[in-house]
């Protein structure tokens, strides 16, 4: 996975009391199909526990509507006629294999580097609330280079709860010193609304990640609907842009 180099040794950008050109003062991402397409690494962990059983290999169009979803419903893709209590018992060697493959294939979405960059020229505090296992998700940063970029990350078992529960993202919040309401939280699944709004922040949904057939975003309620990351570029498609202080 090649590193987003961009500005990967500026840091972490401490909370300035305004963000330039009306931009949110602090951005919190979810990080699976939202800043990073890891479908393919997930795909190739799945795989490797089917051939381990002597079970016919996913394809991606399989598996990527459920990445969103977590283990458990990636293992029911790949183990559908397993009872519930044996698929949960893969899960140790479904993250065993895929922390053996991460960042091996996993790819930032088209235009994401960008809008980071951009965030950060504005002034913005950005961090990563997600439900992958915190572990895991440390091991994506460096990758990245965003050891130093990230302000904040919040893991799925960092907190005694995991989105759609409010308090990851209100504990990530904290930790950047940014009220709530000064706080725009980004995904690409109906929990992440959710949470957003359970939280008190503003919420944008992203068209890019991953879906179930039958899923509709504008149901979610979000207050921004976004199909790219450069519908972002412009502080005026945040929401709440000309209230930001």
């Amino acid at each position: 996975m090649p590193s987003d180099s961009r500005s990967q040794d500026r840091g972490a950008q401490p909370p300035q009391a305004a963000a330039s050109r009306n931009f949110p003062r602090a951005v919190l991402f979810d990080l699976d199909g939202t800043l990073l397409d890891s479908a393919p690494d997930l795909l190739a962990a799945a795989n490797a526990l089917l051939a381990d059983r002597g079970r016919d290999a996913l394809t991606l169009e399989q598996l990527r509507p459920v990445v969103s979803k977590g283990s458990r419903a990636m293992l029911g893709v790949a183990f559908p006629e397993l009872p519930a209590a044996e698929r949960d018992a893969l899960i140790p060697d479904f993250l065993r294999q895929y922390e053996m493959l991460i960042g091996r294939h996993s790819q930032l979405f088209d235009g994401i580097a960008a809008l980071l960059q951009r965030l950060e020229d504005a002034g913005c505090v950005w961090g990563i609330v997600t439900n992958k296992p915190e572990y895991l998700a440390r091991l994506i940063l460096p990758q990245l280079g965003w050891e130093r970029r990230c302000a904040v990350l919040i893991g799925g078992d960092t907190l005694a709860e995991r989105k759609p529960h409010p308090l990851p993202l209100q504990v990530a919040a904290q930790r950047i010193d940014v009220p709530p309401q000064q706080v725009v939280y980004v995904g690409d699944d109906e929990r992440d609304i959710l949470a957003a709004r359970a939280a008190g922040m503003a919420s944008v949904a992203v068209l890019w990640g991953y879906r179930l057939d039958g899923e509709d975003p504008l149901a979610w309620r979000a207050d921004a609907l976004v199909a790219a990351p450069s519908d972002l570029f412009d502080a005026s498609a945040w929401p709440g842009a000309s209230q930001h202080p």
